[in-house]
Parts: C-alpha cells; structure tokens; sequence
C-alpha cells in the first residue's frame, strides 16, 4: 500500500477567473493552501482584493466580455482555471440577442482568448493546466437556457482542442461538470426559473434543479474546488480532454 501524498503546487502560479465568489473563491483558497500563488480575476475589483488579501495572492479586476481588450494579452501562469460565467434564463423566442451574444463572449470567446494568451509561456516551461468550469448543461440541455448550453457545449469543444495541441508540450484541457452548485449564481436563478416555469421560488430547487439527480442536494463550491485541484496537480498528468461531472447521477440517465 502506498501513501497517498496531498496535492502541491507550490512554486505554481494560478490565475481563476471569477475568482471573487462561488466556485471561483473555493478554488482560490484550496489553490493557496496548495502552495500556490493565485490571482484573482474578476469584475468586482473589491471584492477580488478581499479575496486575494485573505489568500495572499493578487487582484485582478477585469471586464471578460471586453473580448477585444484580450486579443493580445499575454499571461504568465502555469494554472488557468475558466471560471467565470453569468446565466439568463428566458423561452428562446424571448431571448435577447445581446444577452446571447455577451454570454457567448464571456463564457466561450474569453476562455478562448485567455488560453490563447497562456499557452506560449506554458509550452515553453513545458508544463501547464487548462481548468475549464463547464456544467451538466456541457453534456446534457434544459430548457429556457439556449445561450449558458450553446457556451458550455462549445466550452467542451474547445477544451478537447486545447488538450490535443497542448498534450506534447506537457500541457492538459480537461473540463468539470457540476449539476447545480451552492453559489450566488446558482441562487439569483431561482425567480427566473419560478417565473419561466409557472411555480412558486420555494418549489424551484426541489422541483427544476434537483429533479434529475440521484443525490437531492446542491453541490458544495469545496467539491468542486477539491476536483479542481486535483486535476492542478502532477497526479492528474495523464488526464486531459477530458470531462468530469460532479453531479450527483444527473448524466447517468
């Protein structure tokens, strides 16, 4: 029996994109305590800089759906973690073409841009980790969310591209696939969903976002963080294009 030695990545460099909360604030801690050092990027300059103080790690406020101001960026990291997301829940004939358009700019074009940016300083250290905050709705649809879904499966897309370029320069793609996660993002649905779907906000999480899975309860952000890591660390080295969902069963049907 060998001894299972915890994740390090001391002497790494992280830079998480909506960093500041939710999923994005879980990963930053658990990448800090890893030995990391983290950079917080995220709208809410503020609140990137309580985030990164508390981590010891740096602020980086940025608008992600300013795609042109990223075209020719070039970041210095050895861990890119594809956080940050927004979601619109309306009926596809109600839905607001600039609402589609931003979040295909914020969800899809920046990851895009932001691997573009990271890949040359990856490939010449011969090292580096692609994370992409996928979702259930990268492998499975649900109604009323045609913009977050058309994204996410695009996010997959582009993950299993970077894996296939990235592999013989010692650099991984790999995508995380929750179902529903305990965040703000998560919560500001519910009076959409009860809205679009006709019951009461109290019914909504029983109803709509644990109807599919086999475990009836949110997934902690720290879940997902602790994948995260993982797939951060020199165990996960032979693990890349690939998809892993954290999803209490959802796909399994």
């Amino acid at each position: 029996m060998t001894d299972h030695q915890p994740t390090t990545l001391a002497g790494k460099r992280a830079l998480i994109t909506g960093g500041a909360s939710g999923i994005g604030r879980a990963c930053a801690v658990a990448f800090a305590e890893a030995g990391a050092k983290v950079t917080i990027a995220d709208l809410d300059g503020d609140a990137a800089q309580r985030v990164a103080d508390e981590i010891g790690g740096t602020a980086w406020q940025v608008d992600l759906s300013q795609a042109q101001a990223l075209a020719e960026l070039r970041l210095d990291t050895d861990i890119l973690v594809n956080n940050a997301g927004i979601q619109h829940v309306r009926p596809i004939e109600e839905f607001e073409p600039e609402k589609f358009e931003l979040i295909l700019r914020l969800m899809l074009e920046a990851p895009f841009l932001l691997i573009r940016a990271a890949l040359p300083g990856m490939y010449e250290r011969g090292w580096g980790r692609i994370i992409n905050l996928s979702s259930v709705h990268g492998l499975r649809a649900s109604a009323y969310k045609s913009a977050y879904v058309t994204a996410k499966h695009g996010l997959e897309g582009l993950s299993k591209a970077t894996a296939l370029e990235g592999g013989p320069h010692g650099v991984t793609s790999n995508c995380i696939n929750p179902a529903y996660v305990n965040t703000p993002l998560v919560q500001k649905q519910i009076a959409d969903q009860a809205k679009v779907h006709g019951i009461a906000e109290s019914d909504v999480v029983s109803q709509i976002m644990l109807t599919e899975s086999a475990i009836k309860r949110l997934v902690e952000p720290k879940e997902v963080a602790s994948l995260a890591l993982w797939l951060a660390g020199d165990s996960a080295g032979m693990v890349t294009g690939a998809s892993y969902t954290i999803d209490g069963g959802w796909t399994a049907r």
